[in-house]
């Protein structure tokens, strides 16, 4: 055997002992990644239960609300902006709160899981604004009451002055109506409303 074999011999084994170095450092890295990231993911779920259980109320939670998963009621909401439909169904209004919602991609089924969770934290939680006087949608399009224009609040065919800390009981038909309706058109939405099959 010639030197030159023996060199390129000694070329190639480095090249092996070099490649198969840098193979298991590869496999160390990968293995290190998946590690830091099991790691990750506990400590992230161990952070959500010790906030969910301790004493401190979790963020997000309505201030007085029961527990979550508590009840779960349901009440028929419709509003009306110049005698059009306000349309809850779309992604936008699905689900914002796991306490108070609409699902199932209906707009029309209110569902409450917790006890004492208002109205008003309902509007919030969909980021509308809502005053006994105005309406003012997520884009900031405000409609409130004027001298022409009214917005009115009806809790099972009763008129009341404002729904911001009511809360819900089951099969409570609720309607939300601005514009100049006489008294025949604000029946006529009363009664679509008692119209709706709640989901469940």
């Amino acid at each position: 055997m010639g030197k030159k074999d023996r060199e390129e011999r000694v070329k190639e084994r480095e090249s092996y002992v070099e490649k198969h170095q840098k193979q298991k450092m590869k496999y160390k890295l990968v293995a290190l990644g998946v590690f830091g990231g099991i790691i990750a993911v506990l400590a992230i779920s161990s952070y959500n239960f010790y906030e969910l259980s301790t004493t401190v109320t979790p963020a997000g939670v309505p201030p007085g609300a029961g527990p979550l998963g508590g009840i779960h009621t349901h009440a028929g909401l419709l509003t009306m902006i110049y005698g059009q439909i306000f349309d809850y169904s779309t992604p936008a209004y699905q689900i914002k709160s796991p306490y108070i919602s609409f699902q199932k991609n209906n707009g029309e089924t209110l569902h409450m899981l917790a006890t004492n969770v208002t109205m008003g934290y309902l509007f919030k939680s969909l980021h509308i604004g809502l005053t006994d006087k105005c309406f003012i949608f997520p884009d900031k399009r405000q409609f409130c009451s004027d001298s022409k224009y009214t917005l009115k609040f009806y809790v099972n065919h009763q008129q009341v002055s404002g729904i911001l800390n009511y809360v819900f009981k089951d099969s409570d038909r609720i309607l939300i109506s601005f514009g100049n309706e006489n008294q025949t058109q604000i029946n006529d939405q009363l009664a679509r409303v008692d119209s709706f099959k709640l989901i469940t």
